[in-house]
């Protein structure tokens, strides 16, 4: 119901800024000739660091990015800032503009405008070691058990509440790390997104020790967000990139993103890329 009336506040948010542009109340401040944006750089094939000192990143939500870039006519650098909580950080104080793919929560809501349409779905899932496995068919059956995941990743508004209620999960800095926790026994599970944490086992050489389960844990919306305190956070703005989104997702250019990101990775890991 909350994701709901959030989904509808947008639609309505839309509207607003559309008025705003039409009635000439406010224009893009001179400032703003240029747009920081930043992720989770441990996401492939959403996003990664083609180095591990890199300080750009690649991947479906770049491909996005840069087409949004185009369209808005306004340069946007989409740049690594550290570990997914500090890139949280960074946003929440404003020191970068947007998030270029972030689950829609209450708490990040007060931080951040979420831009509909969302850019993509991904799905979360629980990872088990393959030679000790334990049933699942619920989110009860975690109940008890020990579980790791990276420090504020979300799993939506829903499965997070029951986890902090219900759930024992450590938090760790990296998806690397959490990985290896499960893979020397450390843990029952970890609790990550499907395609990023498949995407690293192959890398470190884990897929055969440990094992996406079914049913997935949630289903959630990556979600392209602006700062509130970002000095670029203006109605005329938000309206052009709502709009450049809402085209973009109708022409189906978000797919076609999802479809190249995932051969981009692909190469990268085919030429040898370096996780650590």
């Amino acid at each position: 119901m909350r994701l709901h009336t959030h989904l509808v506040c947008c639609l309505l948010m839309a509207t607003f800024f559309k008025s705003s542009a039409v009635l000439g109340e406010e224009t893009l401040p001179s400032s703003c000739t240029q747009l920081t944006a930043s992720g989770n750089s441990e996401y492939p094939p959403f996003l990664w660091q083609a180095q591990p000192n890199a300080k750009t990143l690649q991947g479906v939500n770049r491909l996005i990015i840069d087409e949004l870039s185009q369209r808005i006519d306004i340069p946007i650098r989409l740049v690594h800032v550290g570990p997914w909580s500090r890139a949280q950080n960074e946003v929440k104080n404003g020191r970068i503009d947007l998030m270029a793919g972030a689950f829609y929560t209450t708490e990040r809501a007060d931080y951040m405008d979420y831009f509909t349409p969302v850019m993509l779905h991904t799905t979360s899932v629980v990872w088990q070691r393959k030679d000790k496995p334990f049933a699942f068919d619920k989110k009860e059956d975690l109940i008890g058990k020990w579980g790791v995941t990276v420090i504020n990743n979300s799993f939506g508004q829903e499965f997070d509440q029951f986890a902090q209620s219900k759930l024992s999960i450590l938090s760790v800095a990296s998806l690397s790390q959490a990985l290896r926790m499960l893979a020397a026994d450390r843990v029952d599970y970890v609790l990550y997104e499907k395609s990023p944490a498949q995407a690293y086992s192959v890398v470190l050489g884990l897929s055969d020790t440990i094992v996406a389960r079914q049913p997935f844990i949630s289903s959630e919306g990556l979600y392209l967000t602006m700062s509130k305190k970002s000095p670029c956070n203006n109605d005329d703005l938000k309206y052009r990139i709502a709009i450049a989104l809402q085209e973009m997702r109708q022409e189906g250019f978000t797919e076609k993103a999802l479809v190249e990101g995932e051969k981009l990775w692909e190469e990268s890991r085919h030429a040898g890329l370096s996780l650590e």
